[in-house]
């Protein structure tokens, strides 16, 4: 019975969701970064829990739970607000923190900002798709 128990394990694993995908404010740098992480907590749930892992080294990173959501229907949008003041949003709930003093607010103030792209899920991954911005041809 333990072999077979043994062999099953990785089949139930296998289901599970756990990844994340980050938004680098500062460029290849890596020192200013916004990542969503994802994860399935049981392999039969289809939800799975979303957090936010804010960083801006040496004097910011902090951890904060955002929301459950289905495990593939995570799709966050991010916008910026400037000054390190960062907003997420995702269907009607918002989240708006700031990367300088690494704090969360406990109210979304204004709109949120210029969109700066999306996390979700494309082709199995979980990846963050940068906005396009059109530029409008100078007359």
């Amino acid at each position: 019975m333990r072999k077979i128990l043994i062999v099953l394990l990785p089949l139930l694993l296998a289901a599970c969701v756990d990844d994340s995908a980050s938004y680098y404010a500062d460029g290849p740098v890596g020192n200013h970064a916004l990542t969503i992480h994802r994860a399935q907590k049981h392999f039969w749930s289809s939800d799975s829990r979303v957090e936010l892992i804010m960083q801006r080294l040496p004097d910011c990173i902090r951890r904060i739970e955002l929301t459950e959501m289905p495990a593939d229907d995570v799709e966050i949008e991010l916008l910026s607000g400037g000054d390190n003041v960062w907003t997420l949003r995702a269907g009607d709930e918002m989240w708006q923190v700031e990367t300088q003093t690494c704090t969360q607010y406990p109210d979304v103030k204004g709109n949120g900002g210029e969109l700066m792209g999306v996390f979700r899920q494309d082709g199995g991954k979980f990846v963050y798709e940068a906005a396009v911005i059109e530029t409008v041809p100078a007359q």
